[in-house]
């Protein structure tokens, strides 16, 4: 099984709006542009390679800036450099620690319990293990992929299916019997284009049937439905 981070396992999906939020509110503001909205971070951000979504916010205002390096310092100057500034913005937050949601925790409990399957996260955030180290899910996952691993395996980020394609395989299985979880859009579609057995969406605020329009085979609100559904029925 393996499992998105952000918004899915832990509410850092709220603090990364807000990291979002606070950059763009203050270059928007320098360049005279609509101010931020939240429908940006759905639209243009969520799930995405932190880089390409800055690219997708400024092209949805008409502004072309060049790409830039990973290794930009935090300016204005390039969609790196963006990018990099909101990572600061993130990082600063998190250091107080992380809230996992407490139903995502219910279901990676029973999972480990049952010693049936065996457990991976995939995400776009360069941050992922100081985010599960800082929220205690760390022990669940025999494998972690961010931002980095796919960079080092030359990975295409989501909504292309490689990160996940990629993760199956480390853990020595098949799409066809993996399931994945989801509350992106790019998520979803990433786990339809790799054909896997089951793509559940978790609906944090994208809408339902926005998941499954977009690959999802079946949406809930919280993943402590599952976990109770579940229960002894492994």
């Amino acid at each position: 099984m393996l499992f998105d981070l952000d918004g899915v396992l832990t509410q850092t999906d709220k603090m990364h709006r807000k990291a979002w939020q606070a950059m763009f509110d203050e270059y928007f503001a320098k360049q005279g542009l609509e101010p931020f909205e939240e429908s940006d971070y759905f639209n243009y951000l969520d799930g995405k390679p932190r880089a390409q979504g800055v690219q997708s916010v400024l092209e949805s205002r008409g502004v072309s800036l060049p790409f830039g390096e990973a290794t930009d310092a935090p300016s204005p100057h390039t969609v790196n450099g963006l990018a990099n500034r909101k990572n600061e913005c993130f990082l600063e937050a998190i250091q107080e620690g992380v809230e996992p949601y407490a139903g995502s925790e219910a279901l990676l409990r029973a999972i480990k319990a049952a010693g049936r399957t065996r457990m991976g996260v995939v995400t776009s955030s360069n941050n992922g293990p100081i985010v599960l180290e800082k929220s205690n899910l760390a022990h669940y996952f025999d494998l972690v992929l961010d931002g980095n691993v796919a960079r080092a395996h030359a990975l295409k980020g989501k909504p292309a299916p490689d990160t996940y394609l990629y993760a199956c395989e480390q853990l020595g299985e098949t799409p066809d019997k993996a399931a994945i979880f989801e509350d992106a859009v790019s998520g979803v579609q990433s786990g339809d284009a790799g054909r896997f057995a089951q793509v559940v969406g978790v609906n944090r605020g994208v809408g339902a049937q926005k998941l499954m329009d977009n690959g999802a085979t079946c949406v809930v609100d919280d993943l402590g439905e599952l976990a109770e559904a579940l229960d002894g029925n492994w």
